[in-house]
């Protein structure tokens, strides 16, 4: 899903900064541009989340095996 995304906005950087397409055309592309960065943000601040609870948790385990 993260990798499409990304690929999918690529995309519509690229067409934009050609620009050759429209008024009405730019605007529907730069507000999907928008909500795909945003789904992609919140994609990468889930994975951030995980890991940092992944590897507190070790640390953890690792605190209780010492004592």
């Amino acid at each position: 899903m993260f990798e499409e995304s990304i690929k999918e906005l690529e995309k519509i950087v690229e067409k934009l900064e050609r620009g050759d397409v429209g008024l009405e055309e730019s605007l529907d592309l730069f507000e999907k541009g928008i909500k795909l960065s945003k789904a992609c943000n919140d994609m990468l601040d889930k994975a951030e989340k995980k890991v940092s609870v992944l590897i507190n948790g070790e640390k953890q385990d690792f605190i209780a095996e010492e004592e």
